[in-house]
């Protein structure tokens, strides 16, 4: 790991300044009076700076664009403005899919404003809108990933004309971050045109990286510094009332009132307090069909949880989460919380969290608290060091049984430091770990793991190699990790063509090969899975995926290869198979969109596994979204499992009536684990960031495992300002 360091100090002193300094946009405040309504006929329009000249970033990244932007931005005491015009050269009608807030950014004409106040090339802002005027916003980090789960108060309006669309947009100051006194942020604007099948930045970047990229936005010069922010504070309480019938239970009546408060302790640091939180408007997992042996991983979708959410969250890997938010009030009411996240200045950010769960007696579960706290500090041009420390506390055990103390661990601890590398120009990324966990016991749950990684990404050639391992007694109780006691390492190596032919259908195609084996502490061999794919990528934005796949698995545990109630391989017995999959998306301008995927080859006992899957999506675009996907899985393995298929059913309904009144309904059918589900969301956004939900759940399970419940639940939110 050492070697790792050393790595990855080495590149971040060879490259180390930012690439599109050069890029500046100068913005002037204004006294005149700005009306968003989607014309740019004000004065203040006529006298502010343009940003034009935009660069092409797909489908090749060597000239300029072919559609012509304009950009204009101005400020007062209140607001940021910001106004753009995108003409058309290929005229035609616009591709939307619904007026939903946070839009899929790659199936929508739309504009991105990508802000970073604190110059760290890390964490940012960005805002949004695709051409019917549906709003996207949401928190940036690790230098070019954006959370749409964040919501905030600012206003936009979208006009269209046959050669032309334009929106305006007021972002207020107080609904955003940024350090007082500082004259320059960075900035960049992207646009999609997919009747063009051309994606545009104001800065150059390249092909191979979003124009979310931090690493690549220009300058925004203020006049003078932005007014200084002021204290902030926002009351968001809620009222609720629910009919709930749990499976075989009589139906109960309940009513709950709660709410958070947002109170900005400085321009950049923000303090969150919750009481008696709900999250029953909150979409519904997706199902999947699950044959993996370890834990499936599902993501955080509760509000309160998601600002800054990149500081408790991204920890470690995706397989080695010290800290996952979802653990926290699972199965148990959250009676409160407070968290305190941002920015101390451009080099530091901290993350505070504190939460409290119930105690239930019929399950012997004590009360519980949740600490957390995350310190991170930038080095070089976007690199950083991170700190973390997770603390689980069990209180008040209902009775003093040492049953419940091993079911319901008094402590459960993480400490854990990180180096995070991303370059300038972003071609190297990197990180490397360590956590240790400390626990009651002294035989399991102190234990400690370790990994790290380094990846180059350039246009035309992408590697990577990591290595990681989890020791048998590392625990990590509020984190998400699958699988303990191993080592595992892993490299991949891909290449990128591009055609002779610039006009030509295909844009680009290549092979990547990838490997990963899963070691004993014994360094010997426990799984393996190499494959080798080809992916091609078509001008109008389709592309097709083949992979050849080998795998080797040694059971370290029973395990029932179909997941549905039948006999367990015995553990320590090998297997190895061979496969072939495919990945099919067509055109996202189609008003009908479709994918289709498929794996065919062995399985565990030289048996056999077909899976075909597919998503079909119509639009009658804007208002109406029609989705549907499937999975059929057949696995053929000899005696006592013999023959066994399952379907996995989904159909969604998305009608958008406006950009503030929605309605979805999401069915799904999960012929693996007997589960029928239904979830239908009325959501009537009155006010910036004030909602009226009317949400209806229903749970079937099949035979044999019969049961029935549901819930109609009615709540009102409402943001307070002072």
């Amino acid at each position: 790991m050492a070697v790792y360091f050393f790595v990855l100090f080495f590149v971040n002193q060879v490259y180390a300044q930012k690439k599109n300094a050069d890029f500046r946009y100068h913005i002037r405040k204004t006294t005149q009076p700005i009306v968003i309504d989607g014309i740019v006929d004000e004065h203040a329009w006529q006298e502010a700076d343009v940003a034009d000249d935009f660069f092409m970033v797909l489908p090749m990244d060597t000239g300029k664009a072919n559609e012509p932007s304009e950009i204009r931005m101005t400020y007062d005491d209140k607001n940021i403005y910001l106004a753009a015009t995108f003409f058309n050269s290929v005229h035609g009608r616009y591709f939307v899919e619904s007026l939903r807030r946070d839009f899929s950014f790659g199936k929508n004409d739309n504009f991105l404003l990508f802000m970073d106040p604190f110059n760290n090339q890390t964490t940012g802002f960005s805002f949004g809108s695709n051409a019917a005027g549906a709003q996207w916003d949401g928190t940036m980090f690790g230098g070019g990933s954006v959370d749409l789960n964040w919501d905030t108060k600012w206003i936009s309006k979208v006009k269209q004309d046959p050669d032309k669309w334009v929106v305006e947009m007021a972002i207020p100051f107080k609904s955003i971050r940024y350090e007082d006194g500082v004259t320059e942020w960075g900035i960049n604007f992207s646009r999609l045109d997919l009747k063009s099948s051309e994606k545009s930045s104001w800065t150059p970047i390249p092909r191979q990286f979003p124009t979310a990229s931090l690493a690549y936005t220009g300058v925004l010069v203020w006049d003078a510094p932005p007014p200084a922010p002021k204290t902030n504070i926002s009351v968001i309480p809620y009222v609720l009332g629910e009919v709930v019938q749990d499976f075989d239970q009589a139906d109960e009546f309940e009513k709950r009132v709660g709410g958070d408060v947002k109170i900005s302790l400085s321009s950049s640091l923000n303090l969150d307090l919750t009481v008696n939180p709900d999250f029953s408007q909150v979409e519904v997992d997706r199902q999947v069909t699950n044959l993996d042996r370890f834990e499936l991983f599902f993501p955080e979708r509760r509000q309160f949880f998601l600002e800054n959410a990149d500081l408790f969250a991204n920890f470690g890997y995706p397989t080695i989460r010290p800290f996952f938010s979802r653990r926290i009030g699972l199965g148990v009411p959250i009676r409160a919380g407070a968290r305190l996240s941002g920015n101390l200045n451009e080099k530091w950010r901290l993350g505070v969290m504190d939460m409290q769960t119930a105690k239930v007696d019929e399950e012997g579960r004590p009360s519980q608290n949740f600490a957390v706290v995350s310190l991170q500090r930038k080095m070089f041009s976007r690199s950083s060091l991170g700190f973390l420390i997770v603390d689980k506390e069990s209180l008040r055990y209902p009775h003093e049984e040492d049953s419940l103390r091993t079911l319901f661990p008094k402590f459960n601890r993480n400490l854990g430091v990180e180096y995070n590398l991303a370059s300038s120009n972003n071609l190297w990324t990197g990180k490397a770990f360590m956590l240790k966990s400390f626990a009651p016991s002294r035989v399991n749950g102190n234990g400690i793991t370790q990994a790290a990684h380094l990846e180059y990404k350039s246009r035309t050639w992408n590697w990577g190699m990591q290595e990681q391992s989890v020791g048998e007694n590392y625990t990590a109780e509020v984190g998400f990790v699958p699988r303990k006691d191993f080592i595992n390492v892993n490299a991949f190596l891909g290449h990128t063509f591009f055609p002779k032919n610039d006009v030509g259908k295909l844009v680009s195609h290549g092979p990547k090969i990838n490997s990963s084996y899963f070691l004993n502490q014994k360094w010997e061999r426990t799984d393996n899975f190499t494959e080798l794919e080809y992916l091609l990528s078509f001008r109008n934005r389709s592309s097709f995926e083949v992979g050849f796949v080998n795998e080797y698995v040694e059971l370290l545990a029973p395990f029932d290869p179909t997941r549905s109630g039948k006999d367990s391989l015995a553990t320590g017995t090998k297997h190895s198979w061979n496969a072939v999959r495919f990945d099919y998306g067509s055109k996202p301008q189609s008003m009908f969109t479709y994918t289709a995927g498929g794996y065919f080859g062995g399985y565990y006992l030289d048996g056999r596994r077909i899976n075909l899957n597919g998503e079909l999506g119509y639009r009658f675009q804007p208002h109406v979204s029609l989705n549907a996907n499937l999975s059929y899985n057949h696995i053929s393995l000899p005696a006592p499992w013999n023959d066994t298929e399952f379907w996995l059913i989904g159909s969604e309904v998305d009608v958008t009536f406006t950009n503030t009144l929605f309605f979805a309904t999401l069915f799904q059918y999960n012929e693996q684990s007997r589960n029928f589900n239904l979830n239908s969301r009325f959501q009537w956004r009155y006010k910036p960031a004030s909602d009226l939900f009317l949400v209806y759940t229903n749970t079937q399970l099949l035979d044999p495992l019969i049961g029935k419940s549901w819930s109609l639940t009615l709540k009102f939110t409402h943001w307070f300002n002072w």
